[in-house]
């Protein structure tokens, strides 16, 4: 496993703390158009993910990229996470990871 170059876990809440950062979230896919695909993150914002998503995708991805700004992310890598998914589990650990125990994470 790579450990130079970390994404922090966030929600749609917590973007806004990694903007210039490298930040790994869950979105439920709303709708995708050429080039980015608008979802939900799992605490109900709405984001902004712009770059090729896989084909055919899911209901729910995992997206690895850079944070541009408090409702976007330029995606470097995407990974399908199936048709179901428990956002409330992922989005308390984005909670823990930007948290007390955030020094476990990064």
């Amino acid at each position: 496993m790579d450990t130079s170059d970390p994404a922090a876990f966030v929600n749609g809440g917590l973007l806004h703390m990694h903007v210039g950062q490298k930040v790994r979230a869950v979105i439920q896919v709303i709708r995708s158009d050429v080039g980015s695909v608008v979802g939900k993150s799992t605490d109900d914002i709405q984001i902004i993910v712009k770059g090729s998503p896989p084909i055919p995708r899911t209901n729910y991805i995992e997206v690895i990229g850079v944070a541009v700004n408090d409702n976007s992310i330029r995606a470097e890598i995407w990974t399908n996470f199936g048709d179901t998914f428990d956002a409330y589990n992922y989005d308390q650990l984005c909670q823990l990871a930007n948290g007390w125990f955030k020094h476990l994470f990064l």
